[in-house]
């Protein structure tokens, strides 16, 4: 496939990142590396979306805190971002609803149609803004060529999401552009096909399965509109999770489930592992969290009881 035809994808994870592990960056990196090596996909973004205050789990620490942890645990990262608007909402927002959310902003700011798993677009993706002048608005600074490319395309999506996004945390991430991907020549940008699809582990796909856990209407269209891409935790086995539930069944092919030779361990994923950790004083707690959230748990003084 050339770089024109394939599937630009914006990575999304919600939940409660508390704190945010190595294993959730693992996550974004093997799913990005996966989805490059289909050759069906150009991963031009991630982002980690953490849940509201009033999710009620236990032991949850105040929203103000997971998201600078979030901030400093992808402060290294050229591609993933995190997002507050979850966290800023008056109330707990359903994964549905923040999906269609960013859905709904990236038309806004881009005035470009999403395409979904099911009916790619025929329409331009990414266009000029509904809301700025006939200018040349991907003009090159340097003036080496008026062409818009991927990258300037791309950028000056990330720099108008930057700027309508509600109140930021103090430390801004907020670019799409991934430099470090091969986005080829120059392409049209009536030629990009961008779509949003949620980043998960086999634990929330299982989650799927649990009766009355996950309203229906939701999982239609966070599956059956978005589409997942899941990275296999704990040995357990997507396919065998997926002939578990009819909703899963019907949109098998829209379930992306990373394959590779690696051998992350994805057990450092768990917050809950870390949590302990850290109440026990445990110095393996450097394998589940980076340096920067260390040091901003015990300034901060957080997870010291059991309570949270």
């Amino acid at each position: 496939m050339t770089e024109t035809t394939k599937t630009h994808v914006i990575l999304l994870a919600c939940g409660s990142f508390n704190p945010i592990t190595k294993g959730h960056i693992q996550m974004f990196e093997r799913a990005r590396d996966y989805l490059h090596k289909t050759g069906r996909f150009i991963v031009i973004g991630g982002i980690v979306s953490p849940v509201h205050d009033s999710y009620g789990k236990t032991g949850l620490v105040s929203s103000r805190h997971r998201l600078t942890m979030c901030q400093l645990a992808v402060q290294s990262s050229d591609w993933i971002r995190v997002d507050p608007w979850e966290c800023y909402q008056d109330t707990w927002q359903t994964t549905c609803s923040v999906l269609e959310h960013h859905r709904d902003l990236m038309k806004r700011v881009t005035g470009c149609i999403l395409s979904n798993v099911n009916t790619p677009s025929i329409t331009p993706v990414i266009g000029q803004p509904q809301n700025e002048s006939s200018q040349n608005f991907y003009q090159n600074n340097n003036n080496v060529s008026s062409k818009p490319t991927a990258a300037k395309i791309l950028g000056k999506v990330g720099e108008s999401l930057s700027r309508i996004c509600c109140v930021r945390p103090p430390m801004e991430r907020f670019t799409f552009v991934d430099e470090n991907a091969n986005l080829g020549t120059v392409m049209r940008y009536e030629e990009i096909e961008l779509r949003i699809l949620l980043l998960c582990g086999s634990d929330l796909l299982e989650s799927f399965c649990i009766p009355g856990l996950w309203n229906e209407a939701d999982m239609e269209v966070i599956v059956g509109e978005f589409g997942i891409v899941v990275v296999p935790r704990d040995g357990a086995d997507p396919e065998r999770i997926m002939n578990h539930s009819s909703i899963l069944r019907k949109y098998k092919n829209n379930i992306l489930v990373v394959k590779d030779d690696s051998n992350h361990p994805m057990s450092v994923v768990s917050s809950t592992k870390s949590r302990l950790a850290l109440q026990h004083g445990d110095g393996h707690v450097v394998d589940y969290l980076c340096q920067p959230v260390i040091d901003y748990i015990l300034k901060s003084q957080l997870y010291i009881n059991a309570s949270g």
